[in-house]
């Protein structure tokens, strides 16, 4: 059986930029341990697996080691291979995921990613996080991931994450960030359980992160980069219970696998 791939830069305004994401639409699901083989094989943060059903498309998301309920940036890249490469003409892009109903939209060279919002609430801070980040935040939260709040974007770039003890973490992933002097905040993103040990662009931390500092910057629209050595530019806006994530995406492959 021989299968269309891409291969899509998310985030990202050049090559080389955001996190690369493979894209590989299907016309009827393979099994899960195939699409988990597959993820594997292509060692990517994410493999991103479509299915055209009455309503849209069915998406689901692999990392190198298990499924995940949300992923931002390969959503991104799907939608931009549905609406650049595979000619999908309607405005909006409409997917059903573990984590409900997804839409994104295109305009003016951003593709948009209308998501749930997930708001975290404050928790005592983790020892293991403590000694993972290999300092202590000023504060910490919890919702998908554990979010770890700093002074500065200096203290961000300097973490040097020791993955053993993050792995202990009950959550997901732990999700730096700080305010900043070019946006509005910085971030940056570890999932050592999931097989990545620091995410190039992590699009769903970004539902959190907006809530979050939205009460502390007392307004709804942000402008954010993921300071991770490839790096990632994304526009966000907190609308009720959803948050818009936008952002550019930059083709780098297109091929075929044989399985």
């Amino acid at each position: 059986m021989k299968l269309p791939i891409y291969q899509v830069d998310a985030f990202a305004n050049k090559p080389f930029e955001g996190n690369p994401a493979a894209v590989i639409p299907l016309e009827t699901w393979l099994t899960d341990d195939v699409m988990q083989s597959i993820a594997e094989e292509n060692n990517l943060s994410e493999t991103v697996f479509f299915v055209k059903q009455d309503s849209g498309f069915k998406i689901r998301w692999f990392t190198p080691c298990k499924e995940v309920k949300l992923c931002g940036h390969a959503t991104l890249a799907a939608a931009y291979v549905l609406f650049d490469v595979l000619g999908y003409k309607e405005k909006v892009v409409n997917f059903d995921s573990l984590s409900g109903k997804l839409s994104v939209s295109q305009k003016d060279g951003l593709i948009t990613l209308n998501f749930p919002s997930q708001i975290p609430v404050s928790c005592d801070i983790p020892e293991d996080l403590i000694k993972g980040l290999g300092k202590k935040p000023v504060a910490c939260l919890k919702s998908e991931d554990y979010i770890a709040v700093f002074d500065s974007e200096e203290e961000l770039a300097e973490i040097v994450a020791d993955h053993t003890y993050l792995k202990r973490l009950d959550l997901r992933g732990v999700v730096v960030t700080s305010v900043s002097h070019k946006y509005d905040y910085v971030a940056r993103c570890f999932a050592p359980k999931y097989d990545i040990p620091e995410d190039a662009v992590t699009g769903s931390a970004y539902t959190q992160l907006s809530p979050y500092w939205s009460t502390k910057m007392l307004k709804n629209k942000f402008t954010a980069k993921q300071i991770s050595k490839r790096g990632g530019e994304l526009f966000c806006e907190l609308k009720g219970e959803r948050v818009l994530i936008s952002g550019k995406a930059v083709m780098y492959l297109q091929g075929e696998i044989e399985i």
